[in-house]
């Protein structure tokens, strides 16, 4: 495929012993392959640290880094990395770039213990932001100005992203993916990538039991039910009959297999079905409201943006526009 459209460039920060070996492994499987037939831009990607040249994981492991922080100045994204140095200071270097590129525009996504870096930047001040929940109480105690969630799996802030511990990296990757180029392109990645295209950041980091699959679970056979029958009216009563189970007993082993609830699974559930339909479909949004059981389209443009930060009309005319690039692909692989 031919394209004049300029590399997003994709900017991960790593320091010497320090950096994690999981999380370069993350940010290299999203951004480190040409995506482009998936209908994600092209990336320009690579490490940086504050002295380029052979560096080594918190494993041992030796990585050619090329880059210093200079680089950070014209990246649009930037991913702070799991820093297992967090109960130093960052280089005085590293928070200088990191302002600059915030205060520029650049998009800043953390993974673990990299939240501390991004913090002692002051970039968390005022927000809501998350780490690996047995670190949250330094973080939280550290930088008070930080509204600290230690349950979920990442934190949508807006410019800054920040996500809890190592395969909570791959939601929120995943997660700036859909936000920024739409689901059908991160549900393409996540099947590449052979992981659940879409976690909701709120679910909880640890759950007591792992989500039901088995279609002969009870539970599991709800769940199937349930994402059926989303236009419905869906209790938790409702869901808990077909259950042949009392609600207050079904929600309570709803929580404790899903780490949520049942109202935030459908709501979640509902939004990725409406963002489909809105991306594949001209249905008006009054007839994607009912499909997806928000019963009115002032409801449904209400949660919608509550939960996405656009209407579903401005979202719609940001990722409808996007399918000529796979078409392309499609068109030039035929070829």
């Amino acid at each position: 495929m031919t394209t004049t459209e300029r590399p997003v460039v994709v900017s991960a920060i790593v320091a010497d012993g320090l950096v994690g070996t999981f999380g370069i492994g993350v940010v290299a499987e999203v951004f480190g392959y040409d995506r482009t037939a998936m209908g994600l831009p092209p990336f320009d990607f690579a490490l940086v640290s504050d002295a380029p040249g052979m560096i080594r994981t918190d494993i041992g492991l030796p990585i050619q880094v090329e880059h210093g922080f200079e680089r950070l100045a014209v990246s649009d994204v930037i991913l702070m990395t799991a820093w297992e140095g967090m109960y130093h200071s960052p280089p005085d270097a590293l928070l200088d770039a990191l302002r600059a590129a915030h205060a520029r525009g650049a998009i800043i996504v953390s993974h673990c213990t990299g939240a501390f870096a991004v913090a002692a930047a002051g970039l968390l001040d005022g927000c809501r932001a998350t780490t690996h929940w047995k670190y949250a109480g330094e973080l939280a105690a550290r930088y008070p100005a930080v509204d600290v969630d230690p349950a979920v799996l990442y934190v949508d802030c807006g410019q800054v992203i920040t996500g809890a511990g190592t395969a909570a990296g791959v939601d929120a990757m995943l997660h700036l993916v859909r936000r920024e180029w739409g689901p059908a392109a991160a549900n393409a990645l996540a099947r590449e990538m052979v992981v659940p295209p879409h976690r909701d950041g709120g679910q909880a980091q640890f759950i007591d039991a792992p989500v039901a699959a088995c279609e002969d679970d009870r539970l599991g056979v709800v769940l199937e039910w349930a994402l059926g029958h989303l236009a419905e009216d869906i209790s938790v009563e409702v869901l808990a009959r077909r259950a042949l189970m009392s609600p207050r007993s079904f929600a309570r082993r709803f929580k404790a297999t899903t780490g949520t609830t049942p109202h935030a699974w459908l709501l979640g559930q509902r939004l990725a079905a409406a963002e489909t339909l809105l991306e594949e479909s001209d249905a008006p949004i009054e007839e994607i409201a009912r499909l997806v059981g928000f019963g009115t389209a002032a409801g449904f443009r209400d949660q919608f943006a509550r939960r996405r930060g656009v209407s579903p009309r401005a979202y719609r005319q940001t990722f409808r526009s996007v399918r000529p690039v796979v078409v392309a692909a499609e068109d030039d692989a035929a070829a």
